[in-house]
This record gives C-alpha cells, sequence and structure tokens, in this order.
C-alpha cells in the first residue's frame, strides 16, 4: 500500500474509532475496566473508623501519634490484543473482510485504552508470531498499531491460536487484558487457553461471516482454503451436505463456547456483514454487572 493511501485510511478509521470510543465505549471500558489492585498513596492521621489494620506504625512512633496508610486504586492496566493475521481473515461476503472489521476493533479498544491510561501491546499471529508489540501508552504508539493493522503482510497463511497464546503467557510478566480477535477456526489451543487465562484476564472476540455458518443453494461450487491453498468443488444444491455442515458449524461453536467456558473466558461473537456495536456494548454491560 502506498504510504500516502496508507495515511488516509489511518486518518479515516482514527476518526471513526475516536468518535465512536467518545460517544459510546470510552464510559463503559471505563467502567468495566478500571485496575483491580490497590497501591500505597499516603498517610494520614487516624480517625475515629479508620480499620486499625491500616495503621502504619512506625510513623505512629515517630509523631507518638497514631497515622493510617491510605491506599487508591491502581488504575493502570496492560491490554494485549492478540490478532489472528492468518488466510482466513481475507473472507468477506457483505461489506467488509474479516480482517478489516479487526483492524477497526482493534483501534476502537486501543483508543478506549489510551483515554483510560492504559498501555496497550499487540501480539500478531499466523501459525508463527509475525510481530510483536510490546505495550505502550500515547497516541503516537496507538497510530503505529493502526498503521500495522492496516497494512500488515504476514508471512504465513496458517493459524496456531495456541502459539499466540504461549507467547503472551511467556513475554507479558503483568497480568493484562487480552483480547484474542480471531475466527477460531483453529483446534488444539485448549491447554493454553486455560494456561494463559490462569495468568490474564482474557476475552475471546469472534469474527464471521454469515455465509459461513450456512452453505447457499447455488449449485455446484468451486471453494478454495484460504490457509493450505486446498481447492474442491462442492454441491451446494445438495440438502444433506448443507444439513451436515450446518451441524458441523454448530458442534465447533458449541465446543468453543464450552471450553472458554471451562477456561474461564469470556466471549464476543461478531459477525461482520452487522455492526460490532452492540456486541461491545452489551459485552461491557454484562460484565460491569458481574464485577
Amino acid at each position: 500500500m502506498e504510504t500516502s493511501e496508507l495515511l488516509k485510511k489511518v486518518r479515516k478509521i482514527e476518526i471513526r474509532t475516536k468518535g465512536l470510543v467518545n460517544q459510546i465505549f470510552s464510559g463503559e471500558y471505563h467502567s468495566v475496566f478500571k485496575g483491580r489492585g490497590m497501591a500505597f498513596s499516603e498517610v494520614r492521621e487516624y480517625q475515629f473508623g479508620d480499620d486499625i489494620r491500616q495503621i502504619d506504625w512506625n510513623v505512629s512512633a515517630r509523631f507518638n501519634h497514631p497515622f493510617v496508610k491510605i491506599f487508591e486504586e491502581e488504575r493502570e492496566l496492560t491490554v494485549m490484543l492478540l490478532v489472528d493475521v492468518s488466510g482466513s481473515g481475507e473472507f468477506g461476503t457483505v461489506h467488509q473482510l474479516k480482517k478489516d472489521v479487526a483492524a477497526e476493533l482493534c483501534a476502537v479498544l486501543a483508543f478506549s485504552a489510551i483515554q483510560n491510561n492504559d498501555k496497550v501491546g499487540v501480539i500478531f499471529f499466523s501459525d508463527i508470531i509475525e510481530k510483536f508489540i510490546p505495550p505502550k501508552k500515547g497516541r503516537t504508539h496507538i497510530l503505529r498499531i493502526v498503521r500495522e493493522l492496516l497494512d500488515f503482510q504476514p508471512t504465513h497463511k496458517k493459524t496456531n491460536i495456541a502459539e499466540g497464546l504461549r507467547y503472551l503467557t511467556s513475554a507479558i510478566k503483568k497480568r493484562s487484558t487480552a483480547f484474542l480477535i480471531s475466527d477460531f477456526i483453529d483446534d488444539g489451543y485448549d491447554d493454553a487457553l486455560k494456561i494463559a487465562a490462569r495468568k490474564h484476564d482474557v476475552i475471546g472476540v469472534r469474527l464471521f461471516d454469515l455465509r459461513e455458518s450456512q452453505l447457499v443453494p447455488l449449485g455446484l461450487l468451486r471453494v478454495v482454503d484460504a490457509e493450505s491453498g486446498e481447492a474442491m468443488w462442492v454441491d451446494t444444491a445438495d440438502p444433506l451436505l448443507r444439513d451436515r455442515y450446518r451441524q458441523w458449524w454448530n458442534d465447533r461453536s458449541d465446543r468453543r463456547t464450552r471450553l472458554f467456558r471451562r477456561s474461564g473466558v469470556d466471549a464476543i461473537d461478531i459477525r461482520i456483514d452487522q455492526s460490532y456495536i452492540n456486541p461491545l456494548v452489551s459485552f461491557f454491560r454484562a460484565r460491569e454487572k458481574r464485577w
């Protein structure tokens, strides 16, 4: 992509996503991701009703008067975006491809994070770790992330979600909020997800197109696997084939839901032929009620 064209796209997505953040997501994000720890702030003289467990005995002895420690909520969080950049991201039948929706979602989450004074980092993965951007703060850093999201060209086409999760677990030492953005067509990431979820607050964001969940009766079609390059002819007019495919899709969805639940991972399902605003807002509000 030419530099001038890329800059225009970056500016366009910044304007759009920052508008959404300011109007819709900023308050929702702040309410849900408020920090989980307490940090020491100062000491002050003991007042009636203060918790005696917070008395600072060293300061109290020095001044011959009781003082208590005051703690404030730790505000700063680290937000990690784990982005599946495999070949299946090139799929989309209506307005956008999966990879385009992923880029916009990441921009919304990133701009929400910096408004919350959080650090943001990115792990791009296919069946290898394609690129790691360490977490930092600031608009310049976020715009770099957006540029990469829009213009990144992976070296591999296949998917290995477990590889992305293992890298998160090893590279990010401090507990983070990690958005795992993928179509989750891959298998074999159960153990890696459970391990990552014990260390981090992992949220699975599944992107899918309606045409992936059901076959339309269009007759004989040649279909190509975007990741392996394998091609085959499919008779979409066959009702038995369509039923089997729909059952296969539903079974995979059910297995993924059970895995997320067992692992303590929240999930957001986003159809790329529809707006992602309602699913995101619903997720934030449902999560806020639980905290």
